[in-house]
């Protein structure tokens, strides 16, 4: 029974090599696309841009996700460990600022060996894990040293909001304990004269229309269970797509009075470092990748 899977905390115990879990990735890495990266927070994107590898499927279910092509509904090319070890290898030739996984949870297995291996070969660029942070504590533990960087989302703290947009029930439980894990092994972001990140736990936070108070306490819970140096990042992109159309109340961008309510808030909490998106009235979705699966 060695093959069965518990990479991620659903632990759906199949063999993903004949069954699909709730993820639906089977065996081999799938991805829908690698580029040059410009619109990350300042210190990862950088001059040169994050050198990014979008993986194909996922362990949660959000109905907004920007991504869905790739991640609900599973688009994607199928990949082996050496020619994703040759992906990393080609980003640092384009001199990409770092190795930019996007949403890894389900393929860090194989993720681990393809670093690993690209490290033998002259990887040296810091290896970013950009998460939903519905991660394993256990699979974290096997990344120690591997990860460079953690930027995980900390999305909800109400679970019914999370089984509502998500279709998971005890999310804020898993994804706390999962960034306390990751800021046990990277601990405070630490920059270079250039102001790029090399290190530490950067945690993202997707601000939605109408869930201005989820939005608080998760600003609340980060203020006061993590280091004061570790940088926050508060997104302001939201805008409606796949199936959040369906739901009145998320059929919109977030207004200017949301965004100032959430900006007042950051101050009166007293967060000092990280991210904060400026508010705009465009179309975000220009800033959604191509794939090229």
């Amino acid at each position: 029974m060695e093959n069965i899977c518990t990479i991620c905390p659903h632990k759906c115990k199949v063999d993903r090599k004949f069954n699909l879990g709730r993820c639906k990735a089977g065996d081999e890495i799938e991805i829908g696309g690698y580029s040059l990266h410009y619109f990350e927070e300042p210190c990862i994107s950088g001059k040169n841009g994050s050198g990014t590898v979008f993986f194909s499927k996922c362990n949660l279910s959000c109905i907004f996700c920007q991504n869905y092509e790739i991640s609900n509904l599973g688009n994607g090319r199928k990949i082996s460990i050496e020619e994703l070890s040759d992906i990393f290898l080609k980003q640092q030739e384009k001199e990409a600022e770092n190795i930019n996984l996007v949403s890894p949870t389900i393929y860090a297995d194989k993720i681990a060996k393809a670093i690993e291996l690209s490290k033998t070969k002259g990887l040296k660029l810091p290896i970013i894990y950009n998460s939903n942070g519905f991660e394993n504590i256990e699979t974290l533990k096997k990344l120690d040293g591997l990860i460079d960087v953690y930027l995980p989302d900390l999305k909800y703290v109400d679970d019914d909001i999370a089984f509502k947009y998500s279709g998971i029930r005890n999310y804020f439980e898993i994804a706390t304990k999962a960034i306390k894990e990751m800021e046990r092994q990277v601990g405070i972001p630490k920059l270079d004269k250039n102001g790029m990140i090399k290190r530490g736990l950067i945690v993202r936070h997707l601000v939605m229309p109408n869930n201005i108070q989820n939005s608080k306490k998760v600003l609340k819970w980060l203020k006061e269970n993590l280091q004061d140096g570790v940088y926050i990042s508060v997104m302001t992109q939201y805008f409606p797509t796949y199936r959040a159309k369906e739901f009145e109340e998320i059929n919109r961008k977030i207004s200017k009075k949301e965004y100032n309510d959430i900006e007042n808030y950051i101050l009166e909490l007293d967060i000092e470092n990280g991210y904060m998106q400026d508010f705009s009235e465009e179309d975000e979705e220009q800033y959604v990748p191509k794939w090229d699966y």
